[in-house]
């Protein structure tokens, strides 16, 4: 699962990178870089482990939570955050261990399998992993 949170992690630092370079072509800015923001984006993460869940943690903000004790859901399942403790238990957003869509500001909603269906390519917006990592 280690292999699998570090991938996580680095959709999620290319999301923030992607959103800082287009934030700051937008507003002109010429004191930072996308470069140097996304590198103390990824300084700022912090992995909490609990006994249900591992909480993700950017820039004092949850990010959510990955799935690895509650038998409502799949062992690496991503859930939205909640409240600062815990994450929301309606639906999956994805999961770790297969294709899943996240932004820096937390896991997308995945209408089609968070719906209750099955999940589809197609449905799939943003940052999104294959199993194998390769981004697609």
């Amino acid at each position: 699962m280690k292999k699998e949170i570090e991938k996580l992690i680095e959709a999620i630092v290319n999301d923030y990178f992607t959103w800082t370079e287009r934030s700051i072509v937008a507003n002109g800015w010429k004191h930072t870089t996308a470069e140097a923001k996304a590198d103390e984006f990824r300084a700022g993460i912090e992995i909490k482990e609990g006994s249900k869940y591992i909480k993700i943690i950017t820039d004092k903000s949850v990010w959510g939570f990955i799935n690895k004790g509650n038998p409502k859901f799949e062992v690496g399942d991503l859930l939205k955050a909640a409240t600062w403790s815990a994450p929301a238990l309606n639906k999956a957003r994805g999961n770790i261990f297969e294709r899943y869509s996240v932004a820096w500001t937390g896991p997308h909603y995945i209408a089609g399998y968070s719906a209750g269906g099955t999940r589809k390519e197609g449905l799939l917006r943003g940052r999104s992993l294959p199993v194998d990592g390769s981004a697609s």
